[in-house]
């Protein structure tokens, strides 16, 4: 018995310090979040860089320019590890970054062309990715999203109005 106790109460003593970035997240949270990181770091160097970034982009069919990426790496000040990753998605959750700007920057890079996000390109992710959708969460979505079932294109304007309070 004292040997169980050992783990659990040294378990209970790190939550309560709430001095970090990690006791900001569960545990699910945080092993959600890992996977994400080591999707995206391609290169495998502990880092996310900006070639890790570009690949990530090539894998969704966007192109992104070299200023985009730069952009994006200003946030993290260049490379971001595992735990500056993790910084800034405490700042967004805290209310520091508006949530409607992360919510239609997240669906503008799925977008092939502005405007116009592949129903089947989104459908894979949807369903290999974090949170695994199901075919039929997939299809409910699709249900009261703006697509075109001939060309199989989702309106990401319509779509992005519709998840936040902007009207574009």
């Amino acid at each position: 018995m004292p040997a169980s106790k050992g783990p659990r109460g040294s378990s209970k003593k790190a939550k309560k310090t709430g001095s970090n970035v990690f006791d900001m997240f569960s545990q699910t949270q945080l092993a959600e979040f890992k996977d994400g990181f080591q999707i995206m770091d391609r290169d495998r160097d502990g880092f996310i860089g900006k070639q890790d970034l570009r690949a990530i982009f090539d894998e969704v069919g966007r192109l992104a320019t070299d200023g985009e990426l730069d952009d994006m790496l200003k946030e993290g000040e260049n490379n971001v590890n595992f735990t500056t990753l993790l910084h800034m998605f405490a700042s967004r959750s805290s209310g520091e970054i508006d949530e409607d700007d992360v919510i239609e920057k997240a669906f503008r890079a799925f977008e092939k062309e502005p405007g116009e996000i592949n129903s089947e390109d989104l459908r894979h992710m949807l369903m290999s990715f974090g949170d695994k959708f199901t075919a039929q969460e997939v299809d409910d979505a699709f249900d009261v999203m703006d697509l075109d079932e001939d060309t199989g294109i989702i309106d990401s304007d319509s779509l992005v109005s519709m998840l936040t309070a902007n009207s574009n």
